[in-house]
């Protein structure tokens, strides 16, 4: 059995047809511009059909960048719908885009950004950071932390109450919150309330039955992965900001919530970071899909699977926001 005929029959159609478009994947385009390109054309076009949403406005700001590094873009999206008739300020959730530390963008998730805002009726602010190879590390994590801080210094002109902002982002995104998670703590800085990092890349290391077994699916497999963490850390040794599964303390972190597909590299790197949360005694909770590929909620949205992953993580955002 091949690892495609192991996924989700519902999510392998639009997979499928992506790899019969583009054989072998985004990384499989040697040029890192035409990847960039081509990964943004493919979620234009995805988003092509979703009407504007009346019902959230939003607002790029820019916050100051690290050491003179250049500002940071943050995008602020706020609900229409009536505010805390008490404080005024809602509830916010700071967003960090994926794409390896390579790829991606605010714009190519806005539409999960959007959906966050809306439904939760809170404020989401998507962070902005510089990529690699032309930036490597530290300058996505500066970027981010840059823009966590400049949220929670402006959160009252923003509307957001600044006791209850929360962390969320996939993939690279997932990497770049425990990033900034672990800063904020070692620096006394930002308290986030808690921390979603989704399928996150957190191991540069590889060596994980799952990074070393997934190979072929197509989204993000083993070859692409030693690639973009080449590219990110530009030849020099990760450190726990980098790479947080080489964090040795993890006890003072915010309560995380993870979840992560069956059929993705990142598996198990992910549940070993999942399991010294908890034995750090960092309220964690953990969700491994089965059939799921990496982001298989974003290319097959319509899914029955897709579905089931969203809505596990919005009631979990319920009950932190409530907490």
């Amino acid at each position: 059995m091949s690892e495609r005929d192991r996924l989700d029959p519902q999510s392998r159609v639009p997979l499928e047809a992506l790899l019969a478009m583009m054989p072998g994947g985004f990384n499989a385009i040697a040029d890192i511009t035409a990847r960039r390109e081509a990964a943004s054309g493919l979620l234009t076009a995805v988003a092509a059909g979703i009407p504007v949403n009346p019902n959230v406005t939003s607002q790029d700001h820019f916050a100051p960048g690290r050491n003179g590094a250049p500002d940071v873009r943050v995008r602020v999206y706020t609900p229409v719908a009536v505010s805390d008739s008490a404080t005024g300020l809602r509830p916010g959730l700071i967003y960090i885009h994926g794409g390896g530390m390579i790829l991606g963008s605010i714009e190519g998730e806005e539409q999960n950004a959007i959906m966050l805002a809306e439904q939760l009726n809170i404020i989401v602010a998507s962070v902005d950071y510089r990529k690699a190879p032309e930036n490597p590390y530290p300058a996505g994590p500066d970027d981010c932390y840059s823009g966590t801080e400049w949220v929670f210094e402006n959160a009252a002109d923003l509307g957001i109450d600044a006791s209850n902002i929360g962390i969320y982002g996939g993939s690279a995104g997932g990497g770049l919150a425990l990033a900034v998670a672990l800063m904020a703590r070692d620096r006394s800085g930002p308290a986030l309330k808690y921390m979603m990092p989704i399928y996150p890349m957190i191991d540069d290391r590889n060596v994980t039955f799952s990074s070393l077994n997934v190979t072929e699916v197509g989204i993000w497999d083993r070859a692409g992965n030693l690639e973009a963490w080449e590219c990110y850390l530009g030849g020099e040794v990760a450190d726990h900001y980098a790479a947080p599964s080489r964090a040795t303390d993890l006890a003072g972190l915010p309560p995380a919530f993870i979840d992560v597909g069956q059929m993705d590299m990142f598996r198990d790197e992910d549940f070993d970071f999942a399991m010294r949360l908890n034995q750090a005694g960092v309220p964690t909770e953990f969700h491994v899909h089965p059939g799921a590929f990496h982001a298989s909620e974003i290319f097959a949205p319509d899914a029955d699977l897709s579905k089931r992953i969203w809505s596990g993580r919005l009631d979990a955002l319920t009950r932190f926001i409530a907490a």
